[in-house]
């Protein structure tokens, strides 16, 4: 066995022996050890020996720093679909992504079910422009088949350079579609609005970055110009909408109630416990909203839908959403690098965990046939898009609509 695994070794047994010892307790009384902290010694031989095997018999030379770096990826990997290891470059990329800007081919994708699905195109990306529509399974990129087991990988083969081409291949019920198109750096206004009427209003957010906030109040501010004064309705429509940051989801909640739980989360650390209430200013004064959701509706955007129709301030229409009811923190690491770790459960006002369940709508309204391309077109069909024919007729007689949260 070589020095540095041996080192390994010696980590490995201390930190694991470390854990046991804190959960176990030690020694019990006639000296033998606990039956955990057993299994923990045998974990840890078992590490070393794989890696010095890999190291010795693998047909390739491998780097200790390599093998180790994917052993902890697949630790933190395999604890759910959610969670990775991200080196200085990822981490960099997904700061970046917080804001709105990166380059790549504009998608956002998944694990489900064992395969890799599109959650959703980003409106004006490559992506959206080749025909990839939200449901599609990647089963390649640029000719070579993905692992439906390591997320991660598909993103960073699906990031690049600016400029530089990459194909796609999903599947899409029986067919494989190959989709050819550049990467390109992606500028995402997250939101896109319009005036209905002279005083009706449609705002569609595309994600959650740390300026949609504020973004979609200063678009608010624009229709209610536009219309000559306070608007007596608002469509906010989130389909196909992934999610993105937390803290963003709150405050676009935030800006339609005047009081009471937008969300609550639960965790093992102090910090993954929170609630997170509204304060008094509603932009629009309690004028009605319908908010539209589908199947691509996931996470931060379940948590505005959620948070809007438990305070009954407003109708959802639509399908059910994706169902991600599971927060995730980026924890910075040494030399540049983290983790983005699930800690928290998230919970809608009403006390619901919609993991793995989803938004159900107030009035059901299938997908338009051909919807992702209508909708990622960033034009409004009022007679096509039947939901959205649906949401306007909504605001045109429904009364207005207060939060009844106290």
């Amino acid at each position: 066995m070589s020095l540095k695994v041996r080192a390994v070794l010696v980590i490995v047994i201390g930190l694991v022996l470390g854990l046991s010892l804190s959960v176990g307790g030690g020694l019990i009384g006639n000296g033998k050890a606990p039956d955990k902290e057993e299994l923990a010694w045998e974990q840890a031989r078992l590490f070393a020996e794989v890696l010095e095997r890999v190291k010795r018999d693998y047909v390739e030379p491998i780097d200790d720093a390599e093998l180790l770096e994917s052993a902890i990826r697949g630790m933190v990997s395999d604890l759910d679909p959610h969670s990775q290891y991200l080196d200085a470059g990822e981490y960099r990329d997904i700061r970046i992504s917080t804001t709105g800007i990166y380059t790549g081919i504009g998608i956002e994708v998944d694990e489900v079910g064992g395969s890799v699905m599109v959650i959703t195109p980003i409106a004006g990306s490559p992506a959206a422009r080749s025909g990839i529509r939200s449901g599609d399974e990647i089963v390649a990129v640029d000719g070579v088949s993905i692992d439906p087991g390591n997320l991660h990988d598909t993103i960073r083969r699906l990031r690049g350079n600016a400029g530089a081409p990459v194909t796609v291949s999903v599947q899409r019920a029986d067919e494989i579609i190959d989709h050819e198109m550049r990467r390109q750096i992606i500028r995402m206004a997250s939101v896109h609005a319009e005036l209905l009427g002279p005083s009706f209003g449609y705002v569609r957010v595309s994600q959650f970055s740390e300026n949609t906030a504020r973004d979609l109040s200063r678009a608010v501010d624009d229709l209610q110009d536009a219309s000559g004064g306070m608007l007596q309705g608002l469509v906010l429509d989130l389909r196909n909408n992934p999610g993105g940051v937390l803290e963003s989801a709150v405050d676009v909640a935030d800006l339609f109630l005047d009081f009471g739980v937008i969300v609550t989360a639960d965790g093992r650390t102090l910090d993954a416990r929170f609630v997170r209430s509204a304060h008094r200013g509603d932009i629009l004064d309690g004028a009605i909203m319908a908010v539209i959701v589908n199947k691509g509706s996931a996470s931060a955007s379940e948590i505005v839908a959620g948070a809007l129709q438990d305070h009954n301030r407003a109708l959802v229409i639509g399908t059910e959403t994706f169902g991600k009811g599971l927060v995730q923190t980026v924890v910075p690491l040494s030399k540049g690098r983290a983790i983005k770790l699930t800690t928290s459960r998230y919970y809608t006002p009403s006390g619901d965990s919609i993991h793995e369940v989803g938004i159900t709508p107030d009035i059901y309204v299938d997908d338009t046939p051909g919807f992702p391309d209508l909708s990622l077109s960033g034009l409004l069909d009022r007679e096509s898009d039947v939901q959205l024919a649906e949401a306007i007729q909504h605001l045109q007689v429904r009364p207005v609509m207060h939060s009844n949260a106290q």
